[in-house]
This record gives structure tokens, sequence and C-alpha cells, in this order.
């Protein structure tokens, strides 16, 4: 079993309701989403319900506020979007499922580090459910495969792919961006940015480690880990 201490979990205070959950239908434009969350934060943080928004967007890169500019490769290959989450460059594109995380932490956990790694653990409670093992690394955002089959790192160490990446931002203790899941993505379409900043390592997908899943089977099992490390979720009316 999955660990449930107090390191990881997020839940709210009693007397906290559902936190609203949709699913997009076709692709999100970036924009769009960027000010549906700025509306949404700013209800959140009037008292109104919490929000998670699941999409997918067309192919595009985002630039966080660690970005180094040497790290977009190929700067014309698709739109580059600047905002103000932490991190660096990310890819997003069809076949990635990205959650969009809107919680208040005065309700909860006045923690980031800890939202953080309770994002992480909903990422690696879904894979588990899926047999795939994904772990946290102190020293890299977001989650991890180890691939024996592939060629050592030139350290000697075993090679590991990135399957889920992370970046938030808060307002008022309220949180928007979230985590983005790599189901069916073209993985060649990292190759224009080095993903995260972080060289000499790999990017995997679901698929690409052999499990042909629908992106609705991994929404209700991200739901279901969700509402495991934070509460009780309810389809937006």
């Amino acid at each position: 079993m999955l660990r449930t201490d107090l390191e990881f979990s997020m839940l709210p205070k009693l007397g906290t309701r559902p936190v609203r959950w949709r699913i997009a239908d076709g692709l999100v434009a970036y924009e769009d989403a960027v000010e549906t969350m700025e509306r949404e934060v700013a209800v959140i943080s009037d008292g109104g319900d919490e929000f998670v928004w699941l999409v997918e967007h067309p192919p595009l890169y985002t630039a966080g506020t660690s970005a180094n500019a040497s790290d977009l490769v190929q700067p014309d290959r698709f739109p580059v979007f600047a905002t103000g989450r932490g991190g660096e460059y990310t890819y997003h594109g069809p076949g990635q499922r990205v959650a969009y995380v809107m919680l208040d932490l005065k309700r909860r956990r006045q923690d980031v580090r800890a939202f953080v790694a309770a994002l992480e653990d909903v990422v690696i409670r879904t894979l588990d459910s899926m047999n795939v093992r994904g772990e946290r690394r102190e020293d890299r955002v977001g989650v991890w495969v180890r691939r024996p089959e592939k060629l050592p790192l030139p350290d000697g160490t075993m090679a590991e792919d990135k399957i889920a990446a992370l970046g938030i931002r808060l307002r008022k203790w309220v949180t928007f961006h979230g985590l983005s899941l790599n189901v069916d993505p073209d993985l060649d379409h990292f190759g224009g940015i080095v993903p995260c900043g972080i060289s000499g390592y790999g990017v995997t997908s679901l698929v690409d480690l052999g499990l042909p899943v629908m992106m609705s089977d991994v929404d209700i099992r991200l739901r279901a880990a969700f509402e495991e490390v934070f509460g009780e979720t309810a389809n937006e009316v």
C-alpha cells in the first residue's frame, strides 16, 4: 500500500465543500485556460468552491519563472507562452492530461512543499493503480520511471524517464496551474526544449511503457487518487 501519512495529506478542514471537478471537451487554447484559472482563483479567494479542471492542449511550450532561454532548443516549432508558474520549459499537447488544480490552502494546510509533494503523490497513486512504479526525486520535481531496459546513465546509475511534470503558482494561498501526465503524447515534441531544464534524462508516457490506456480510464484513476490525498470531489453542474 502507498503511504497515507500527514507528509502527503492535504485533506480539507471539516465543513469544506467538495472540490468541483470538470473535464474539458476537445483541445483547450492555452490563453483560454489561463483566463479561466485567473477567474476561478478570484472566486475561490472570495470563498467559492475549489476547482480541478482536466484539459488537453494543442502543441505548445510554456516557460516558467525560472526558464532559461538556452533551454528553448526550437523556438519556432510551436507557440511559446510565458507563464507565472514556477519551473522552466514544459511541453503540452494532445495525449497529455493536464490537471489545473485550484485549491485554497488556508482551508487545508499552508505548506507549499507539502502541496507539491501531495500532487506528486496523486500521480504516483494513479500510476500505481496501473502497476507502474512512479518515483519522486529530491533534486528533480516531477514523477520519474526507472528504465532498466535502457543503457545506464554516464555515472552508471539506471536510466530514468520523466512521466509527469509539475508547476504551480499561489495567490493569497490559492493554488493554480498544476500537473501534466503523459498518457500518449507525441514524445518527439519534447525535443524542442530541455524539459524542466533537466538534461541527460528521457521522457516517457503510459503508452510508451506498453500500456495502451484510454484518457478516460486515466481520468477515473486520477480522480480516485486525488480524492485519497485531497478529499471529496463533485461533478460540476
